[in-house]
């Protein structure tokens, strides 16, 4: 049976060949550690780490490739600047109350850290979601900052309903309010078009093996120049400079990064930010959007319900007994398609998906628990969430009807089963 990965929002499948080969390359021609030495090697693996700098800084357009901070992945990004921020109002002003603003849509790595500094005080607002599209109101966003709100964290796409925020309009917002803005780009990076200065974005976390194609274990943060001393560090130690003092260095990146790089893996997820630069961000959300048009066109036809109060243009189909999560307008969302069954649980579909057609494909709550309270797919507190098929740049067209007709083929057969039920009883 042929196997069809459809679960590239977890972490994306197949890379570009040249992003193994590179690693390999690296791996068996190099292998130095940069900056601990000034052999041929240990420069050839620092130019190979300021190289994949520069090229994050032209896909999102950022000011400074040296503000580009690497990572273990988004999590640990996204620790770095929520903490950091905290971290620094602290040594700045003791004793202040601090505030944190983000979203209902948020993910665990986001809502976990949060979770964390509320026992130590910290005050957190969670700006609440439309239920039928999942998109946060910018005016909303702007309404719940305060004298001593210190951070805006928002997701920039959902990875339970793969909606895209309006994170520009979020952006200027805060710019305006002079609050630091923090965006999750775990969902957007590789998907849609991101620009952090036209965004108006002052930190962009992101994970390196998503959307930019690269392995696992690599991600990172950017950082404006401007916002730079409104983050201390939470961890300190080598950078391979400035070992005469006791302190971490001032300057960026070594402020943010502490210890030897993953330096195989930084040099495959260069390899693939190559490859979407030279494919073109607009082609490859071009392909996205043919998926998504095509797989909303499958489904409506079916009589999945969804849009307002999840009903359906056909009343009747395989899939009547099935929900969309999120958007119904291509423009609106990535990839992402959560899905919910009025009697099959998600794991139960997902294993269904697998043992009969070799698709791929997540279920369960997916990281993001008040999202799906939002959305109507889970209860506070309880495992439940969705089926969840998400797209990549590899995806064809045969993969999503294929993965629609099992869907079909599925629903046909429970509603076959509850109406022979029926004639029985």
């Amino acid at each position: 049976m042929r196997r069809i990965y459809l679960d590239n929002a977890a972490t994306s499948f197949p890379k570009p060949p040249s992003v193994h080969e590179a690693m390999l390359r690296y791996a068996t021609k190099v292998g130095a550690s940069p900056g601990r030495g000034h052999y041929a090697e240990s420069r050839e693996g620092a130019r190979l780490i300021r190289q994949c700098r520069e090229r994050i800084r032209t896909l999102i357009n950022g000011e400074s490739s040296d503000h580009v901070v690497f990572a273990l992945n988004t999590t640990d990004a996204l620790n770095l600047a929520i903490k950091g921020i905290v971290r620094r109002r602290r040594l700045d002003a003791p004793g202040t109350p601090i505030h944190i603003v983000t979203t209902a849509m948020d993910h665990n790595s986001v809502l976990r850290p949060l979770a964390a500094l509320a026992e130590e005080g910290v005050q957190v607002t969670y700006v609440p979601a439309d239920p039928i599209t999942g998109v946060v109101d910018p005016a909303a966003t702007a309404s719940a900052i305060r004298r001593e709100t210190v951070l805006v964290a928002v997701v920039g796409v959902s990875n339970v309903s793969g909606t895209i925020q309006p994170i520009g309009a979020i952006g200027r917002l805060c710019r305006t309010m002079s609050v630091p803005y923090l965006v999750d780009a775990a969902q957007a990076l590789g998907h849609i078009p991101v620009d952090v200065q036209e965004m108006q974005i002052d930190l962009l976390a992101f994970p390196g093996h998503k959307g930019l194609l690269g392995p696992q274990g690599t991600g990172g943060l950017y950082v404006r120049p401007a916002i730079e001393h409104r983050i201390a560090t939470t961890r300190e130690g080598g950078t391979g400079s400035w070992s005469e003092h006791d302190h971490q260095p001032e300057s960026f990146p070594e402020r943010l990064e502490a210890g030897s790089h993953n330096t195989a893996g930084i040099v495959g997820l260069s390899e693939g930010v190559r490859w979407i630069l030279d494919k073109g961000i607009d082609a490859l959300r071009a392909h996205e959007h043919e998926l998504i048009t095509l797989m909303l066109e499958q489904l409506r036809s079916d009589g999945c319900r969804m849009g307002a109060a999840g009903t359906a243009e056909v009343t009747e189909g395989p899939l009547h007994a099935m929900r969309l999560l999120g958007p119904v307008l291509p423009q609106d969302r990535v990839g992402v398609f959560g899905l919910v069954h009025d009697t099959i649980e998600p794991a139960e579909l997902a294993s269904m998906l697998e043992s009969q057609f070799g698709i791929l494909a997540r279920s369960g709550l997916t990281c993001a628990p008040r999202a799906h309270a939002v959305l109507g797919s889970a209860i506070p507190g309880q495992p439940a969430g969705s089926l969840r098929l998400s797209f990549g740049p590899f995806t064809t067209a045969e993969d999503v009807l294929h993965a629609c007709e099992a869907l079909r083929r599925i629903g046909a057969g429970v509603h076959s089963a509850t109406t022979a039920d029926r004639t029985s009883r």
